[in-house]
């Protein structure tokens, strides 16, 4: 058979060859199985449903008080800018069908659509593993970071 290109490696082997290869396998062996756990999982940061001011950006705590007010920036929490419906490009800024606009959108009002705005957020605080069991302190240890640093290559 003459081959169009000359190069090495392009179709080195003819099919007779690869189809020898295959028999050649043994396959009454089987394949080497998986741990009976399967694949591990990735370790996936874990979301939360959180409440937070839509001014100063704080995280309200669970239990609050929808209509009392930030306890950072003290503005008014129900409010049109705190709700769900909020949505500048639609008319009167509301996904709902209220009668008229609301002018000031972060002040308080008396709207029978307002919930609260929640947000599914990932859990990144930390997770205090030495609060459980509190380490031993040494008083011979240094509080110096560049000092703890330089003792690690002392001879």
């Amino acid at each position: 058979m003459d081959r169009k290109y000359k190069q090495r490696g392009y179709s080195d082997r003819d099919s007779q060859e690869k189809k020898r290869e295959r028999s050649e396998r043994p396959s009454g062996e089987p394949r080497p199985k998986q741990d009976s756990m399967g694949p591990r999982t990735p370790r996936m940061v874990g979301t939360v449903m959180r409440a937070r001011c839509s001014s100063c950006g704080a995280v309200l705590m669970p239990g609050f008080d929808p209509n009392g007010e930030c306890p950072r920036c003290h503005t008014e929490l129900h409010c049109c800018k705190q709700c769900v419906h909020f949505d500048t490009g639609r008319q009167f800024e509301c996904t709902q069908p209220i009668p008229e606009r609301i002018a000031k959108k972060d002040a308080k009002n008396d709207c029978t659509f307002f919930e609260f705005r929640m947000t599914v957020e990932k859990d990144t605080s930390p997770v205090t593993y030495a609060s459980a069991t509190p380490a031993p302190t040494n008083p011979g240890r240094p509080n110096d970071a560049r000092k703890a640093f330089e003792d690690l290559f002392k001879k």
